[in-house]
C-alpha cells in the first residue's frame, strides 16, 4: 500500500463515493461513468491522474463482463473501437502538455457537450456510413485520451438512432471497454502511468463491481422508453454541474 502514499485519505473517500455512483450510471445507461468520474477525480488529482485511474476502472469493469458484451454488441462498435486505439495517444499526449487549469475546463466543456448532441435529430436504425462511423471514431479516440471521455461521440451515434436499448448499451460499453485499454496503453507507452495510479483503480474497483451491479438490476426493468429518458436525465445532470463548474471556477 506504499504505492498509495502520493493520495490522501480524504482524496480516497472522495474517490469511492464517486466510483460508486458513476458505476451505477454505467451499469443503468450503458455510458456515464467516465463523463461523471473525471471531473470529479479531477478536482482531488491531476486531470492526467483522474484520467489514467478513470481507465484502469473502465478497462476493468469491461473485461469482467466481456462476454455479455461482445454478444449484443453491433458490428459498427469494431469499426469505430479500431479508430479509438489509434487515436487514443495523441490525445493522451495533448492532455499531458496541457495546463492542469486549462485541463479542468476543458474537460468540463467536453462533458457539457454530450448533452447538447442529444438534442440532434433522431435517425433510423440504419447503420452511419464510413465517413459518419470514422470521425465518431477519431473524435473518441482523441477525448479518450485527452478527456477520458470517449462517449461524447459515441453516445448520439448510437442513441440518436432507432435502435433498441439491448444493442445501444452493450455496443457503448464495448467501444469504451476498448477504449480504456487503450489509454492504459498509450500512457504507459509515453511514460505518463506509474503504480499509484493503478493500486488507486484496484482500490476503488469494489465501489465500482458494487455500482455497476445495482445499476444493471435496474436496467433490466426499465421500458426502451423509460431507459432514454433517464439517459437523457443523466446528461443534463452532468451538464449542469458542468456548467456550475465552469461559472465558478
Amino acid at each position: 500500500m506504499e504505492l498509495l502514499t502520493d493520495f490522501s485519505l480524504m482524496q480516497i473517500a472522495a474517490a469511492i463515493a464517486a466510483a460508486l455512483g458513476a458505476a451505477f450510471i454505467r451499469g443503468l445507461a450503458g455510458f456515464g461513468m467516465a463523463i461523471l468520474l473525471v471531473p470529479i477525480l479531477a478536482l482531488a488529482l491531476s486531470p492526467v491522474e483522474a484520467v489514467l485511474v478513470t481507465n484502469v476502472l473502465g478497462a476493468m469493469i469491461g473485461l469482467a463482463e466481456i462476454r455479455t458484451i461482445i454478444r449484443g454488441a453491433e458490428k459498427s462498435a469494431w469499426v469505430v473501437s479500431l479508430l479509438v486505439v489509434l487515436a487514443t495517444a495523441p490525445g493522451l499526449y495533448l492532455l499531458s502538455i496541457t495546463s492542469a487549469p486549462l485541463a479542468r475546463l476543458l474537460i468540463a466543456l467536453i462533458a457539457l457537450s454530450a448533452f447538447f448532441a442529444m438534442f440532434l435529430p433522431r435517425r433510423s436504425a440504419e447503420q452511419p456510413g464510413a465517413v459518419q462511423t470514422g470521425c465518431v471514431g477519431l473524435t473518441s479516440g482523441l477525448l479518450t485520451g485527452f478527456a477520458g471521455m470517449p462517449g461524447p461521440p459515441v453516445v448520439p451515434y448510437y442513441l440518436g438512432r432507432a435502435i433498441p436499448k439491448e444493442v445501444a448499451k452493450p455496443s457503448m460499453l464495448l467501444i469504451f471497454t476498448i477504449a480504456a485499454a487503450s489509454g492504459l496503453g498509450s500512457g504507459a507507452a509515453i511514460g505518463i502511468l506509474d503504480l499509484s495510479m493503478v493500486w488507486l483503480g484496484v482500490l476503488l474497483f469494489p465501489a465500482v463491481l458494487a455500482g455497476n451491479y445495482l445499476g444493471a438490476l435496474a436496467f433490466g426493468t426499465v421500458s426502451d422508453t423509460a431507459w432514454r429518458i433517464w439517459v437523457m436525465a443523466v446528461l443534463a445532470i452532468t451538464a449542469a454541474a458542468s456548467l456550475i463548474r465552469l461559472l465558478t471556477a
